[in-house]
């Protein structure tokens, strides 16, 4: 799985202690594991159940929809019950969900990311078992992390627990939960972030060289500064030195500020097909429409699928403690269209491509069926995302960051010129595809 790049690093088949890194600044298990039952266990292995199977089993008076999977409710909005919105990097649903669960005595403990110590690695999964606790780990975290810890702690201590997790995370407890009777009894709740892709640690590098800051110097990282005067959609990279100084920069001004581009992407994320945490109890994503982008407080969109958080929501929308309205499934999968492009269309293209090793079985069946511009946005995606680990590598090595952000600035004016039809190249573009008698923009 690891050679196939279809590890994602997120440690469910492996024990505490056992995760490293590669040469890339991502996670991986060691060579040999103990598991015999690695198949059935890893969430990107093709004999793994998928994600319709679980959720089917997981609530099966559901709704299906293609995109968001199974649903009892669709909303948009915030917390109006302070601190979380203002401590969380969106609406705060994601904390205040979390926080209820704990308050209510529904669980004891929540398996969520939070800072690390200073240095790297700044960040990595710990259970937080007061609403104090969970607070400090509020806020968005784009830097790889694994389970395998806080796993074998859950094995350990009793009690009942929640997850908070990507999609690909929350299958993989899914998964993990199937072979182990302690960890199926004691996991009770599985609270989903809607997920572009994982980030490498070297992100965080490149933030640095691209700050005027050495990267071992840096303790902290902020990926999203929040300020109620500006878009919630403008990203600040903030880094923490060790000298206490700060240094930051908005992401439109880096080199890989674009995050659709896909720089320093786990190669898995190409071959995945869930957006929204199909599997969680829970989803929350941002609701990237407007006049929600706009708005620097952060606004949330929810997908409920069990029918007692369903419960617990409606209860608090009738105290005036959430901040929300009903939607619609077309609302939410319209502001995650473009991670719905590239895990349904730029999926079904990838998976025509030759590939050597594990074959990925997906629910998105191979189709080359693309205007030439697109099938040249998914190709340009893939060298970015491949090209940002071996660029970044080597700069690291010679201790000359401009080997990779000169590549990184010109490789990006070719993927804007495709993707978005502006930029230097963007005429030439434009006239290609008039030539093959294509559109010469989305």
């Amino acid at each position: 799985m690891v050679a196939s790049g279809l590890c994602i690093g997120c440690g469910a088949c492996a024990g505490a202690g056992m995760m490293g890194w590669d040469d890339f600044g991502q996670l991986e298990p060691p060579p040999a594991l103990p598991s015999e039952a690695f198949a059935a266990l890893c969430p990107f292995s093709p004999a793994a159940l998928d994600e319709d199977r679980i959720a089917a089993a997981r609530f099966p008076a559901a709704l299906h929809d293609e995109r968001l999977g199974r649903h009892v409710a669709t909303l948009v909005g915030a917390v109006a019950e302070p601190p979380f919105r203002e401590r969380g990097s969106s609406g705060g649903m994601v904390s205040w969900v979390a926080a209820e669960l704990l308050r209510t005595g529904r669980i004891d403990g929540v398996l969520h990311v939070h800072p690390g110590g200073a240095g790297e690695p700044f960040f990595g999964y710990r259970i937080s078992r007061s609403v104090d606790a969970l607070l400090a780990g509020a806020r968005s975290r784009y830097h790889p992390v694994h389970m395998a810890d806080v796993l074998a702690e859950v094995r350990a201590v009793p009690g009942r627990y929640a997850v908070i997790g990507i999609p690909c995370f929350i299958k993989g407890v899914h998964l993990a939960r199937a072979q182990d009777a302690v960890l199926a009894e004691r996991i009770t709740h599985m609270l989903g972030l809607f997920c572009g892709h994982m980030k490498s640690a070297r992100f965080v590098t490149s933030f640095a060289w691209q700050l005027g800051a050495v990267p071992e110097r840096v303790r902290a990282v902020e990926y999203r500064l929040k300020d109620k005067g500006r878009p919630a959609n403008l990203y600040t990279a903030h880094l923490t030195l060790d000298d206490g100084s700060t240094v930051q920069k908005d992401w439109p001004h880096l080199a890989d500020g674009d995050w659709g581009a896909g720089y320093f992407m786990n190669a898995a994320c190409n071959f995945c097909d869930d957006v929204v945490a199909e599997t969680a109890d829970i989803s929350f994503g941002d609701a990237w429409v407007e006049p929600y982008s706009f708005d620097g407080r952060g606004t949330n969109v929810v997908v409920v699928r069990s029918p007692e958080l369903a419960r617990m929501i409606a209860t608090a929308r009738e105290e005036g403690r959430l901040d929300l309205r009903d939607v619609d499934a077309d609302f939410v999968a319209a502001t995650q269209a473009a991670g719905f492009r590239q895990r349904r269309e730029g999926l079904a293209f990838r998976l025509t491509w030759p590939r050597r090793g594990v074959q990925p079985l997906k629910r998105v069946a191979p189709s080359a069926d693309l205007p030439w511009r697109r099938r040249m946005v998914y190709r340009t995606r893939a060298a970015i995302s491949r090209g940002s680990h071996q660029r970044a590598r080597r700069a690291l090595a010679a201790g000359q960051p401009q080997i990779y952000l000169a590549w990184a600035w010109l490789i990006y004016r070719l993927y804007e010129a495709l993707a978005y039809a502006r930029g230097p190249l963007a005429g030439r573009i434009a006239q290609i595809a008039r030539q093959r008698g294509e559109p010469s923009a989305d």
